[in-house]
């Protein structure tokens, strides 16, 4: 099945949470197979794979039950030490999406991240990245380490951390956010399961997430328009003058909010610190002025 035949291609506004639905029907009927999918934590803080456990509409269960055969995870599986890494090695001669989450050390050949002992080796996360990267079907860059380099490559970047992108000299998906929303994780996998790749803009991120700025649809974006600016944090008023990067970071934030739906940064009076653009956190700082 094609973009073309896709119901959100068609009817602009469809939630991340409609479009797994229809995959997950499809899936149960057999119109189409689940993918098997390796996510490969590396230079990271864990904190998209805690996002991702954390989807409410599907759940985990509906997820790895329903869109994808989460083969090989770090975090999430049970197999341990070399029976793990197997898995992983296992899952290379199959169609399957590789999901990195964080940016990968490169420095002393990968030395200073190692993800795995196997026959007497160690494995750097660059060989696995390496490995993995050059057979998916697909490469989907969680989080803004792995999109960009992100924290983990923040100056002065001790490690040689890089991102996804940089290492792999293929295309990838990348799904920036510090953390990623674990819609715009799920709503991808949904996708290429169901549709192929999406429909993607100039550096390579879904439109369905990132066509819009924060500030586009900012629930303060009233006062910017009226020149009401806040001076404080807990003031009505625009952010902006504060530090808030609304109008240069691209995510539907105002739109999905997070925690189950619930809140995002601006309507809890912390300005928005643009972490899914290519230069955070260097380029974004300072975060407060005053």
């Amino acid at each position: 099945m094609n973009q073309s035949e896709c119901p959100l291609m068609k009817e602009k506004g469809k939630t991340a949470k409609r479009l797994t639905e229809d995959v997950l029907s499809m899936v149960k009927t057999h119109s189409i197979n689940k993918m098997n999918a390796i996510w490969l934590e590396v230079t990271g803080c864990s904190g998209n794979i805690i996002s991702f456990m954390n989807s409410d509409t599907p759940g985990l269960y509906e997820i790895l039950t329903g869109i994808v055969n989460l083969r090989y995870s770090n975090m999430l599986m049970g197999a341990e030490g070399e029976f793990a890494f197997e898995r992983f090695l296992e899952t290379l001669d199959m169609d399957f999406i590789l999901l990195v989450d964080g940016a990968i050390s490169t420095k002393d050949n990968g030395a200073y991240n190692i993800i795995a002992n196997y026959n007497g080796d160690k494995i750097t996360a660059l060989e696995a990245t390496r490995m993995a990267g050059e057979r998916a079907k697909y490469v989907l860059a969680v989080g803004t380490c792995a999109s960009y380099g992100g924290i983990s490559a923040a100056s002065p970047n001790p490690a040689g951390c890089i991102s996804a992108v940089d290492l792999l000299d293929r295309p990838v998906i990348r799904l920036p956010g510090c953390s990623c929303h674990p819609d715009w994780v799920v709503g991808t996998l949904a996708y290429l399961t169901g549709y192929g790749e999406p429909e993607l803009d100039e550096d390579g991120r879904p439109v369905l997430f990132y066509s819009i700025t924060v500030h586009d649809s900012c629930s303060r974006r009233g006062f910017f328009e009226n020149g009401i600016y806040a001076r404080n944090f807990g003031e009505d008023g625009c952010m902006y003058q504060i530090g808030c990067r609304g109008p240069v970071t691209r995510a539907d934030c105002p739109r999905r909010k997070w925690n189950g739906y619930v809140n995002w940064p601006v309507e809890d009076n912390s300005n928005c610190i643009g972490c899914t653009q290519r230069y955070f956190p260097d380029g974004m700082e300072p975060f407060v002025i005053y």
